[in-house]
């Protein structure tokens, strides 16, 4: 088997630092990716995903470490290589549309091949081959100022694939759009990558498009990653607080009473008790502080055989369409819970059930 197609293989980042002034933004990643995979950076504003996708760029120099694309080292700060971005064969989408309103859409589309002295007549049949698979064809002679902000973006998309770069980059590409329009160019890339086979890193906060995208993710906080592993993973299992708070989970602060196996039973501030699945391996004592980990719409507010049930307190209700949002009080500790509307009122008692398999015990 070829093995750059092996993970990890393809993209190689070692131990890159980056720092502005005492502010280390970049605090020793590491991490790697196959040939034709998709790899998403997630995490909050201030976290480091930005500044890692602009040093893989050559947009920026870190202070030491290693990147490597394609089996080719573009920075390495021990044997003193870095290329500039015009040589790294990199594609780059970024938030904003970045199109040219003096240029038709063509000439945008063009403009990499142009600047690389390509042949007119050639520039001509990659532009129109690359703007049919975006669907742009019809659009190549408008200005690009006369397109819908999701049509702008797949001009940018079709000028970042036109010169067939060894690896995209997306800075937060989809953030300007609507929510339907993001959903609609979320499937969108994802078809246009099955159907090219082009390797991609995506930068985004956004947890949907990096969960929709990518087949791997890593989860950044202050500069480090704080796990990997495919989203699935990532997202029935958070690893850490920081990842289960980032996720939008119920993070409750318990105490630790006996442990079966892989099971633990804790016990709430108020005095309500909880069962759930240990996280990482974890075995830690009774009267240990742990934390309770639940996914909102893991909270259900009906009786189930075999789980113990909780008494809580309605005290707020959302209307999200389809489901509503209820905010509850069981002893003292808020939980959160999303489901099909119940038709409760602030001040309703209500019987609350989580099952074992749905609750996360990890150490703060």
């Amino acid at each position: 088997m070829d093995g750059s197609n092996e993970p990890g293989s393809f993209i190689r980042i070692e131990r890159v630092e980056k720092r502005y002034g005492a502010h280390r933004a970049l605090d020793g990643v590491s991490f790697g990716a196959g040939k034709g995979h998709t790899l998403a950076l997630l995490g909050p504003s201030g976290c480091g995903k930005t500044t890692m996708l602009r040093c893989i760029a050559g947009l920026e120099t870190p202070d030491s470490g290693m990147i490597e694309i394609g089996g080719q080292t573009v920075f390495d700060s021990a044997r003193g290589i870095n290329l500039p971005a015009e040589e790294r064969q990199l594609g780059i989408v970024f938030q904003s549309y970045a199109v040219w309103p003096h240029m038709t859409v063509a000439e945008n589309v063009g403009f990499p091949l142009r600047v690389r002295r390509m042949q007119k007549a050639d520039v001509t049949a990659r532009v129109s081959r690359m703007l049919d698979i975006v669907g742009l064809g019809h659009a190549a002679g408008k200005s690009a100022t006369q397109l819908s902000g999701g049509q702008q973006q797949r001009v940018a998309l079709a000028r970042a694939l036109i010169h067939e770069p060894r690896l995209v980059l997306f800075d937060e590409a989809l953030s300007n759009l609507d929510a339907a329009l993001r959903e609609h160019m979320r499937m969108e890339l994802k078809v246009l990558q099955d159907r090219l086979g082009f390797t991609a890193i995506y930068v985004t906060h956004d947890q949907t498009e990096a969960f929709g995208l990518a087949e791997r993710l890593l989860v950044m906080n202050a500069g480090r990653v704080e796990t990997e592993g495919s989203p699935r993973e990532v997202f029935r299992c958070p690893a850490t607080p920081f990842i289960a708070r980032f996720l939008g989970l119920n993070v409750l602060e318990a105490e630790m009473l006996r442990q079966h196996g892989e099971r633990a039973e804790v016990r709430l501030p108020g005095g309500a008790t909880l069962r759930g699945t240990l996280g990482g391996g974890l075995a830690p004592p009774a009267g240990s502080r742990v934390l309770a980990c639940i996914r909102k719409e893991h909270v259900r507010l009906t009786r189930e055989p075999d789980v113990p049930p909780l008494h809580a307190e309605l005290r707020a209700a959302s209307f999200l369409g389809l489901a509503e949002e209820y905010v509850l009080d069981i002893g003292g500790a808020e939980l959160r819970a999303v489901q099909p509307p119940c038709g409760g009122v602030p001040g309703d008692r209500l019987v609350v059930t989580i099952r074992s398999d749905e609750c996360v015990i990890l150490l703060p």
